[in-house]
């Protein structure tokens, strides 16, 4: 049930103006703050859930741009981090395989051509102060400036780095930001007076342990939640459900310590603030995967100059905020860059796209579109299970969710994923099915629909040159069978054995 935010949380949103509305930021370029959490669904009051209370991450919304259908390049963290890095689909430069740059062997990592910057680096350039607290600089690539002796000082023990490469981002090398682990008033004092800030701050989001002592209800009863249709409902998954929601909880309570630490250091003025997360939670169909609980994302950014209380169900991508970043500092986008600035007034997505390649040791080529209602989803390896040896096997729901379906208890809609093969095209009615259980893509009805969506990602893949159409080289899957080599079972490992 949607609640009123303004009438529910008045002084969080009174601290939330107070830090972000100035009249205007055309005197100077305003700090700009990413708050960047990982592994978290949309369940949320100002998303329509009010299964736990999230007053800060409402405030926020309130207080700015709230965006309904923002979708993620990936379903997992390194390749939809790379995409934002580049302002560019992870496929177009060939850093889709999920950390990729980190499992080749030395003198093989990925690296970008000199005139490839990062979003980061342009900010710099631009005069920013950049700072990654984090150290979150999961990237399946490496830039060309970087060298062994820069990235064992970045492995060091220093809180607040020195400026002694241009072209890197000052790494925080401490835990992602915590109440506990909290250098922020730190970093903040350190930043220079003579130029605008540039701050992302790194949350754990769903890989929170879901505690806070100052929430008075306790964690959420599994037995209160709603389970998707999509799953069996199994003690496991309910509790797995249950704990997504005080990870939110908890990372509410962290965005509110936030935005008062930056107030109580001086950023009351002309500071944009973005909130978003790298894709959905740990269950599958969510992370890893490209329906609606992977990749689909709350995204909301409030500040000087951006309207207030407004809510947008346009199209946008994650790499558009990006874009929007660089708009907001006064700076032009790199020519690479395949991003949109969603504040620009002629913005505009008929469909955003997304990607999911190799993840750890799983090899996997599907690609999704969206459209204004509806999804198309291609899978290319329609020879291996959906449920292909993953790294969540260990966990006690994939247990349960296996051997529930080998007893033969699941129905039609929960043994879809279970299947040893898979359909190549599936298509989904999003305004009528939501879940996305419904696969039209064999449905004359919709044939048109179908025959469109193919068309579009048949002209996407050619002219963006989508690198995943070729196979994984060789050294690379050495790289990776170097950590999983037991778990690669995949029929492309053979080559590198």
């Amino acid at each position: 049930m949607r609640r009123n935010i303004l009438s529910v949380y008045p002084l969080a949103l009174a601290i939330l103006l107070g830090l972000l509305a100035v009249p205007s930021f055309a005197a100077d370029r305003p700090n700009i703050v990413w708050i960047f959490a990982e592994d978290m669904n949309d369940w949320m009051g100002c998303y329509g859930d009010d299964t736990v209370p999230t007053p800060n991450i409402d405030a926020l919304a309130s207080a700015g741009v709230q965006f309904n259908r923002a979708y993620m390049p990936a379903g997992v963290c390194s390749a939809t981090r790379s995409a934002m890095a580049l302002g560019a689909m992870q496929t177009s430069l060939g850093v889709h395989n999920h950390r990729s740059s980190r499992q080749r062997f030395p003198g093989e990592e990925i690296r970008l051509p000199d005139n490839v910057k990062t979003v980061y680096q342009t900010l710099r350039a631009g005069g920013y102060h950049v700072i990654n607290y984090g150290p979150k600089s999961d990237f399946n690539f490496l830039w060309a400036s970087q060298n062994e002796k820069e990235l064992k000082r970045r492995n060091g023990t220093s809180a607040i780095p020195a400026e002694s490469d241009s072209d890197l981002l000052y790494d925080v090398n401490v835990l992602p930001w915590a109440p506990s682990n909290n250098l922020l008033p730190q970093l903040l004092k350190a930043c220079p007076d003579d130029k605008p800030v540039f701050l992302q701050l790194q949350l754990k989001g769903g890989k929170n342990n879901g505690k806070f002592d100052g929430y008075p209800q306790g964690k959420i009863n599994p037995a209160d939640v709603k389970v998707m249709p999509y799953y069996a409902d199994l003690p496991s998954v309910r509790e797995k459900i249950a704990h997504h929601y005080d990870t939110i909880r908890q990372t509410d309570e962290e965005v509110g310590q936030i935005v008062s630490t930056l107030k109580e250091n001086g950023f009351d003025k002309n500071t944009i603030v973005f909130f978003f997360t790298d894709h959905g939670m740990i269950l599958p169909r969510h992370k890893q995967w490209l329906y609606e609980g992977g990749i689909r994302v709350p995204l909301v950014v409030a500040g000087p100059g951006i309207p207030v209380g407004k809510r947008r169900d346009d199209l946008v991508s994650g790499i558009d905020i990006s874009a929007a970043t660089l708009a907001l500092a006064g700076l032009e986008q790199p020519k690479h860059m395949e991003a949109k600035n969603f504040f620009a007034d002629d913005f505009h997505r008929d469909w955003v796209i997304s990607a999911r390649d190799r993840c750890d040791y799983t090899i996997e080529r599907v690609r999704a579109i969206t459209g204004e209602r509806f999804k198309y989803i291609r899978n290319f390896k329609t020879d291996r299970p959906f449920m292909q040896p993953q790294y969540r096997d260990g966990q006690a729901f994939m247990k349960d969710l296996k051997a529930h379906y080998k007893a033969g208890k699941m129905n039609e809609v929960e043994s879809f994923i279970m299947s040893e093969t898979r359909v190549p095209e599936e298509l989904y009615d999003l305004d009528n099915d939501p879940h996305e259980i419904h696969n039209l893509a064999g449905d004359p009805a919709y044939r048109k629909q179908l025959e469109k969506y193919r068309g579009i990602l048949s002209q996407w893949i050619e002219q963006t040159g989508d690198q995943g159409q070729y196979d994984e080289s060789v050294e690379s899957l050495k790289g990776v069978l170097q950590r999983w080599n037991k778990e690669a079972v995949n029929p492309e490992y053979d080559k590198a054995r």
